[in-house]
């Protein structure tokens, strides 16, 4: 087994080579004076199983060539197999035509990792299970519910509701209230635009609940900021907030925050939060165990969704 990183989250993959007692080995990307980027993967991948390590987080398109080189590299350098690790997809919401003459952008990246040399994708928390259709290879679709489940455990749930902001998002929300033991219920959503969001009402009984907000992401945070003003009617007891990927892009997090009846933001390292951001209600989760180990098992060729047995 052999583990590189890209530029967009290190210490991920730092983080994932000491769980599994591999070394992180080094790679190298430079730039041309005509803005051209070259990568080259300091270790030997011959005759290697290769795990390529690159959530696509911003600058998305600079991340996303710099993945393309260095699973192209890989081939070259006749690795055996090459697994990308990408536990952020963000071209994921880019699943369908919802307009005139748009490009399914997930579809064609998935197809671009592919065509560059991807033999096998480790992705967490897709936005819609279709995405994990889009590629021609196979995918192994983690989730961090479990580890999101951890830490609400230590909490009084007597009085807890698990809330979806949308129906899209109602099943693994689901889950998550089944793995705490608490009813679940689901806002009505409607978007209107990238930051633009109505949600009409809320199914299910929150009126006086501790709510726990779960997304799969939150960017500019306009759908949890929807959310919160539409649960103002119904007098929660509290509200925390839960996510995979904690992008807060746009002040998010302190706008989120400011709110009174937050008691807490809770997020997971798939994309890398800013240390400026780790502070008052933010608290950010390690995934990289439950990634090491999924990689442990596609390397000696164990089931990865016996993970979620346990």
């Amino acid at each position: 087994m052999v583990v590189f990183s890209g530029s967009a989250h290190p210490e991920l993959a730092e983080e994932i080579c000491a769980e599994l007692g591999v070394p992180l080995s080094p790679t190298r990307v430079t730039r041309f004076a005509n803005d051209c980027l070259e990568v080259q993967l300091q270790a030997n991948c011959r005759e290697r199983d290769v795990f390529v390590v690159q959530p696509l987080v911003p600058p998305v398109q600079e991340n996303l060539v710099e993945l393309l080189l260095m699973l192209d590299a890989a081939r070259g350098a006749s690795a055996s197999r090459t697994t990308v690790v990408m536990p952020h997809f963000a071209y994921a919401r880019s699943d369908k035509k919802d307009a005139p003459r748009i490009s399914i952008g997930a579809r064609l990246v998935a197809d671009l990792l592919v065509t560059a040399g991807a033999g096998r994708v480790l992705a967490m928390t897709l936005h819609s299970p279709q995405v994990h259709g889009f590629f021609s290879v196979p995918v192994d679709h983690l989730h961090a519910l479990h580890e999101l489940a951890v830490h609400f455990r230590r909490y009084d749930l007597s009085n807890a509701v698990v809330l979806s902001p949308d129906l899209g998002n109602a099943k693994a929300a689901s889950a998550f209230a089944r793995l705490l033991g608490v009813p679940v219920a689901a806002g009505a959503k409607q978007r209107f635009g990238d930051d633009r969001v109505v949600i009409s009402s809320v199914i299910g009984d929150v009126r006086g609940k501790d709510v726990i907000v779960l997304d799969d992401e939150i960017a500019k945070g306009s759908t949890v900021i929807e959310l919160m003003d539409h649960l103002a009617e119904f007098d929660v007891a509290s509200l925390r907030i839960a996510c995979t990927h904690g992008l807060f892009s746009d002040k998010a997090v302190e706008r989120i925050g400011e709110r009174d009846e937050v008691l807490e933001i809770v997020c997971t390292n798939t994309v890398p939060v800013p240390e400026e951001k780790r502070s008052g209600k933010l608290k950010v989760l390690s995934v990289a165990g439950p990634l090491a180990e999924a990689m442990r098992r596609i390397h000696n060729g164990e089931s990865v969704s016996a993970l979620f047995e346990h």
